[in-house]
Order: C-alpha cells, then sequence, then structure tokens
C-alpha cells in the first residue's frame, strides 16, 4: 500500500478513536456494513482501494489530518475556533 491517499488499519482505528466514533458509525458514513470496516481494520480484509479512500474521505470531512513518513499516524485538525476552559482556569462560575 503506497501513496498518500491509502490509510493503514491502524490509522483507521485511531482516527475513529479520536473522533469517538464506532466501526457501525463510520461504516454508516460510507455505506458500507460494520463487518467491512472491522475486517479491514484487523487486517483480515482487502477491500478494494475505493473503499479505503471513501473511509478514508469520511474521516477527513470530520477533521481528521493524516500524517505521512516518519510521523505516519493521524491527527485532529485545529478549527481556530474557541478551545474552550483550560484546566487551570476552572472556577466554580465556569465549571459547568
Amino acid at each position: 500500500m503506497a501513496g498518500l491517499n491509502i490509510m493503514s488499519p491502524a490509522q483507521s482505528r485511531a482516527a475513529r478513536g479520536m473522533l469517538g466514533w464506532s466501526e457501525a458509525d463510520l461504516a454508516a458514513k460510507v455505506g458500507l456494513a460494520e463487518q467491512d470496516v472491522r475486517a479491514f481494520e484487523s487486517g483480515a480484509g482487502d477491500p478494494p482501494s475505493g473503499q479505503i479512500e471513501a473511509l478514508r474521505s469520511s474521516l477527513m470531512a470530520a477533521g481528521i489530518v493524516f500524517r505521512e513518513g516518519n510521523e505516519n499516524g493521524v491527527g485532529l485538525r485545529q478549527t481556530g475556533g474557541d478551545e474552550g476552559t483550560r484546566l487551570g482556569s476552572l472556577t466554580t462560575e465556569n465549571d459547568h
């Protein structure tokens, strides 16, 4: 599997974890069966590259960034919006 548009099973699992998605959630987003996602992520399946790209595209649309090369992995895109309240800044007034 070479190429910038290919995703590894580990990257898929990590991306789902970052988004809080189940295998069923990801499968539903692209119209696949949950078993297809499970097989791919376990390394047991060999889905067509089009299915992998559909999964990858869905994860990217939700904010996942794929890192290639020496830092092969995934991250969550920063939106630049409100980052919330930092732990050290919590008070009884903003702790809700």
